[in-house]
């Protein structure tokens, strides 16, 4: 292995050094965010079961009202317990790149449809056009066509009358004699 090989090696592998780096603060970050979130829930869910203590000692719920209400806050306490284990963080980053990965799946299908949308878009654009362009193309050719017709009438009028350019010898006699001039 050559000196230069042996720098592009140094090089490569100090660039993702410092993406792997940077991968493993967001991960990391996001461990915090979610420790941090779990015990804010495991809080508010042992809040929410000494607040069904509380209103079932003054008679605003019956016993069996107190007891959903203290059981439904004792599974948020314990979720936002689990939150905070390495377990429930893990799960939490599943969730999280599951949910990123949908959000890239739906951003690549509103990708397609706008490149389908400005495709289709040119190509209207591009028949607009053709069209234009073939109208245009009629229309001097229309231009053409009457003006090689004013040329023939104007021609014809400098014929003297005649439905016939080729005349026969004593014709515009027998003709004059009819009246035809």
């Amino acid at each position: 292995m050559s000196f230069r090989e042996i720098a592009v090696t140094v090089r490569a592998v100090n660039r993702a050094s410092n993406e792997f780096t940077r991968i493993q603060t967001d991960a990391e970050a996001l461990t915090a965010r979610i420790k941090s979130l779990g015990s804010a829930v495991a809080g508010l869910g042992a809040a929410g079961v000494a607040v069904g203590y509380v209103a079932q000692q003054f008679g605003l719920l019956n016993s069996e009202q107190a007891r959903v209400f203290n059981s439904a806050m004792t599974v948020v306490a314990v979720m936002g317990t689990f939150m905070r284990t390495s377990v429930g963080v893990a799960a939490a980053q599943k969730v999280y790149a599951a949910a990123c990965w949908i959000a890239t799946a739906a951003q690549n299908a509103l990708n397609i449809s706008y490149a389908t949308f400005l495709a289709l878009t040119g190509v209207g654009v591009a028949v607009i056009v053709a069209a234009a362009a073939a109208m245009w193309h009629f229309a001097s050719q229309m231009d053409a066509a009457t003006d090689s017709v004013k040329n023939y009438n104007a021609a014809w009028a400098e014929t003297g009358g005649y439905s016939r350019n080729v005349r026969r010898a004593g014709e515009e006699e027998a003709f004059r004699r009819r009246g035809v001039e």
